[in-house]
């Protein structure tokens, strides 16, 4: 079953910077539909991936040390077992 109806979904299948800049306006115009829409895609995005794929994805750098990435994936090792 889709998730979304077809004219949503194809709404917000645009580049990121596009979808980004549609989460900003969203979410200073307080439209909570099309902010939820356009969240709901990146986590569709993201979803099942790495952190290291998502950092590539989203151009992010990693900050944290290799002890501090360990500590952090010890304490939300749930969130890998569900």
């Amino acid at each position: 079953a889709d998730v979304v109806q077809k004219w949503y979904a194809d709404y917000v299948d645009v580049e990121k910077a596009v979808l980004f800049e549609l989460i900003s306006a969203a979410n200073y115009m307080d439209i909570q539909a099309l902010l939820d829409l356009t969240c709901a895609t990146v986590a569709s995005m993201i979803k099942e991936e790495t952190p290291e794929r998502i950092r590539t994805m989203f151009n992010i750098t990693n900050t944290f040390t290799p002890e501090e990435e360990a500590q952090v994936r010890e304490e939300n090792k749930w969130c890998e077992e569900a």
